[in-house]
């Protein structure tokens, strides 16, 4: 009965452990079924993530491109390779200073491979020098996979675009100014400007550095009716892609940043002034005009001392007279006077689209301080202010804005200043500037552009004093038959060239070797000439 019982139970024991072991096999799979989806779900979590994270990193630092008028870009963000390298990880580091030094002639890693910390060997490093590297062999190299902010052109538009930070901010410029727009959207920022015409005006600038020796420049060329800028450039100026800080005060914007005394430039506007208040007519006639006078104790006097003494008008704008033009300021009027300058946005900081934007010196009206603003000494602005009060004068008398932003409707113009009969009157004048023997810009005199403009020579100041040192600027207008463009040329501390050879333009076939006067007639008026040749003919085409 036992035996039996045994038997049974031993059977029955059998059955149940059978049952058991498979109930845990089961519950095993299904417990691994779910280890493994979890752990699948998890990683894959894990990758999105960090997907999702690049994805954030990458529009971080995305910044969307920044194009010229005609569709041409010229700042983008594209993804580049960084290439480093450890060097404890070297075997044998006289072999790979070889082969470095046949990929990379100008550059000297013999202090890097040396020491003991990373380096990178190239930052934005080209794909071809990438594949040379790589066929090395050399398993110690590391490539980072980054996203870098270029500038195709380099130096050409280095004072408008600005700079970013490292952490991809807009620190100047347009990329300061716009910072907002090019970090939040996908869509271009589209400029005024034109890369071509830049271009020209650029090399010409430089070229006549190189023969007047002078300490900077800057040139603008804008359309007088809607306030768009075709190209501002100013020297020196910096390669955006080297992404260097920058201490020396030579690198200032001088067309936005700089404030000068700009001298007989001013005098347009004291003549524009005389007519708009109906106070002078261009045939006026100022007798016995002396050659100097005193104000305050100071003496002022003609910087040609061999002007007549009986001007009208308009001879006195094209002799550049300082006494006259102090003449028909008083007949203005002080309050007046300094209205009209008001008016023409030059005597206060102006609005514009990047932040480098220099202020005007603040000073004391009083009669003394009307007869020398008159004349446009003792009173600054910035060459942008200059362009923005030329226009007015040669548009037919509207107020208009300058801009760097290329808009989708046509700018429209603003308040009118001066009468349309006052601002033919003033062009006409400017024309006769160019092409009279008296005039001071006659050497701008070629056929087939129509130039007009006028001529200003100032003292330059430094730490409060006048020096010897010259600002020499031509504020042109082109095609004077019907005004389109302003060009406004600035040399700062040019210097007489002994070889370089003035070409007349008066079918009398004139030269001159050496620059006889350091004046703008003789040095900015020269520049702007070759200037307007270059891009003339292109203008005419394009627009």
């Amino acid at each position: 009965m036992n035996n039996t019982d045994e038997n049974f139970k031993f059977e029955e024991n059998r059955s149940n452990l059978k049952i058991s072991f498979e109930r845990i096999s089961f519950i095993f799979f299904v417990f691994f079924i779910i280890t493994v989806i979890f752990a699948s779900k998890t990683t894959y979590l894990g990758f999105k993530k960090i997907n999702q994270n690049q994805t954030i990193k990458e529009k971080e630092k995305y910044r969307a491109s920044i194009m010229d008028r005609n569709g041409n870009i010229i700042a983008k963000t594209v993804r580049v390779t960084n290439l480093g390298i450890n060097p404890n990880q070297l075997i044998n580091k006289e072999k790979l200073l070889i082969s470095l030094k046949l990929i990379f002639p100008d550059k000297n890693f013999e202090k890097e491979i040396n020491g003991k910390k990373f380096f990178y060997v190239k930052k934005k490093i080209s794909p071809e020098k990438l594949e040379k590297i790589k066929l090395l062999g050399e398993k110690s190299f590391k490539e980072e996979e980054n996203i870098a902010r270029v500038y195709p052109n380099g130096n050409l538009f280095s004072h408008i675009l600005g700079q970013i930070d490292t952490d991809n901010n807009g620190i100047s410029g347009i990329e300061k100014s716009f910072d907002y727009e090019l970090t939040t959207s996908n869509r271009p920022v589209k400029l005024t400007l034109d890369t071509e015409i830049q271009y020209l005006i650029r090399k010409e600038l430089f070229k006549f550095q190189d023969i007047f020796s002078s300490y900077g420049s800057t040139a603008i060329l804008m359309n007088i009716n809607n306030g768009e800028i075709l190209s501002m450039v100013s020297l020196p100026d910096y390669d955006l892609n080297q992404r260097k800080k920058i201490f020396d005060k030579r690198f200032i914007n001088r067309s936005t940043k700089g404030v000068y005394e700009l001298g007989s430039v001013f005098k347009t506007f004291t003549l524009a002034a005389g007519l708009q208040q109906n106070v002078i007519k261009e045939d006026t006639l100022f007798e016995n005009l002396p050659k100097k006078i005193k104000c305050a104790g100071r003496l002022i006097s003609e910087y040609d001392m061999d002007i007549p003494s009986n001007l009208t008008a308009e001879e006195i704008l094209i002799r550049s007279g300082n006494i006259g033009s102090i003449k028909i300021a008083q007949k203005v009027g002080l309050e007046n006077f300094k209205k009209f300058l008001e008016d023409l946005d030059l005597l206060d900081k102006t609005q514009f689209d990047i932040e480098e934007v220099g202020t005007p010196i603040p000073f004391k009206w009083g009669k003394c301080k009307l007869a020398t603003s008159a004349y446009g000494h003792g009173i600054t602005t910035t060459p942008l202010q200059l362009a923005k009060a030329y226009a007015i004068i040669a548009n037919g008398g509207y107020k208009i804005t300058p801009t760097l932003i290329k808009q989708e409707e046509n700018l429209k113009k603003g308040l009118q200043i001066i009468s349309n009969e006052n601002s033919k009157k003033i062009n006409k004048i400017l024309r006769k500037i160019v092409t009279s023997e008296e005039g001071t810009a006659n050497l701008a005199n070629i056929n087939g552009f129509q130039i007009a403009g006028k001529t200003g020579t100032a003292q330059k100041t430094i730490k409060g004093e006048y020096s010897k040192k010259k600002i020499n600027t031509f504020a042109s207008i082109f095609p004077i038959l019907s005004p389109k463009y302003v060009l406004i040329v600035l040399l700062d501390e040019p210097k007489l060239s002994e070889t370089y050879v003035y070409k007349y333009n008066d079918g009398k076939d004139r030269k001159i070797v050496g620059t006889p006067f350091n004046t703008a007639g003789w040095t900015s008026v020269e520049v702007a000439k070759n200037i307007i040749e270059k891009i003339g003919p292109i203008l005419a085409i394009k627009y």
